[in-house]
């Protein structure tokens, strides 16, 4: 079954408790969504409400997937450049899928989603992401029509002696 993507949802308690389950869920899975298992609900809630701050702000849009039941199962963050000499084009943050829900093709569904919310703001000509090297996220971004366009080896420090590339990643959109 489909999930149901909605482009900036109304933040409800229910919304809130729901990202903050998946991002955990993500998370302590393995996920390279910004933490290193184990992490704690409250461990997430910080960076959660930086997000919300900056869709406060309009700088920041959620796209959310819910599967069948109505639970929160993917999610990504579309964050719009401030930079004047960089506006045309869109950061791509913290894209998940809930591991229950993972091999479904909701990935791709999610990206494909993402980028025609980005194709629908004005003067948008691409999306840019980072993603933690090692794990095979670059194939999985290709495979959805990604480039990757640079790396930097050993920016990401999961752990000690544990360093990983930072990949960088562009999806045009004309």
């Amino acid at each position: 079954m489909p999930l149901t993507f909605t482009l900036d949802p109304a933040v409800t308690p229910e919304l809130r408790d729901g990202l903050l389950d998946l991002w955990a869920d993500v998370s302590n899975a393995g996920g390279a969504v910004g933490f290193v298992p184990p992490v704690t609900r409250e461990d997430i809630r910080p960076s959660l409400l930086k997000h919300f701050a900056s869709m406060s702000e309009e700088k920041v849009r959620l796209l959310v997937g819910h599967d069948e039941d109505g639970q929160v199962a993917a999610t990504a963050f579309l964050t719009l450049n401030t930079h004047r000499l960089m506006t045309h084009w869109i950061w791509l943050y913290t894209v998940m899928v809930h591991p229950r829900h993972q091999g479904q093709g909701y990935g791709r569904d999610l990206l494909a989603e993402a980028a025609e919310a980005a194709r629908e703001l004005e003067g948008i000509e691409a999306i840019r992401l980072t993603c933690r090297g090692g794990l095979g996220l670059e194939r999985f971004y290709e495979s959805c029509g990604y480039k990757e366009v640079g790396r930097i080896p050993g920016a990401i420090r999961v752990a000690p002696g544990d360093d990983r590339d930072d990949v960088i990643m562009l999806l045009p959109l004309n």
